[in-house]
């Protein structure tokens, strides 16, 4: 008797965590070039005010003087452009941004900011970002080049006249550039409340999250949940 062989068999698919470890080694290192860009921009901001009734107090700055805070200021923007540019081609040539950032419509972002206003946001699936969280993740990269364009022209004005052009003028690319930036600091803020508010965003941030199906984006907890519902259809 021939004994039969056995085929070979099959290694089940680990699948990927929501944050691989390459997503959160950016996350967190565009968020220091950030702190670090804002603190200091904010020294050089009080060295020549663009409004007069605005200053920052010392004690929140970063910088003993205009330009010990210019040489952290471009110490973070270097750190921050290269690290951008990775993250934005990591984002695009891995679907990470397609799978998590659309489909996004305007009727969503209404619906849900109302239900974030009475505090009835729903986050229980971190495989899926809401229409708010997708809104201010395309925000803040917009913002984020924004600010790196603007940055450029007010750096080297004279070699970078056709950008300072758009801008219609150096002091108008100063307004683009302050504007820019406090609108990061009012992401910062919202994106440091609700992970507080949901702390588990935060942990998933420094553990990886979930696994995945990068096909579908679904986690596997959320795939088994909807296995072991019943079929309520008629």
């Amino acid at each position: 008797m021939t004994t039969p062989t056995p085929g070979p068999t099959q290694t089940p698919t680990v699948r990927p965590r929501m944050h691989p470890l390459v997503v959160r080694l950016m996350h967190w290192t565009n968020a220091v070039a950030m702190i670090v860009m804002i603190l200091s921009g904010w020294k050089i901001y009080n060295d020549d005010v663009l409004f007069g009734i605005l200053h920052f107090p010392d004690d929140i700055v970063l910088g003993i003087w205009a330009q010990h805070a210019l040489q952290w200021h471009f110490m973070g923007m270097w750190i921050l452009v290269i690290n951008g540019l990775v993250y934005l081609a990591y984002g695009l040539g891995s679907g990470r941004f397609r799978r998590l950032l659309i489909p996004l419509s305007p009727r969503q972002v209404l619906a849900e900011v109302a239900d974030a206003l009475r505090f009835r946001l729903e986050h229980a699936d971190l495989s899926h970002y809401n229409a708010v969280q997708k809104t201010l993740y395309i925000g803040i990269i917009l913002i984020g080049i924004l600010q790196v364009i603007s940055g450029i022209a007010i750096w080297k004005p004279v070699q970078f006249s056709s950008l300072i052009a758009l801008f219609y003028n150096f002091q108008g690319a100063r307004l683009v550039h302050f504007i820019g930036m406090s609108a990061i600091v009012l992401f910062l803020l919202v994106h440091v409340t609700l992970a507080l508010l949901v702390p588990k965003t935060l942990i998933a941030m420094l553990s990886g999250g979930p696994r995945v199906d990068t096909n579908g984006s679904h986690t596997v907890a959320a795939a088994a949940i909807h296995r072991a519902s019943p079929d309520t259809s008629p």
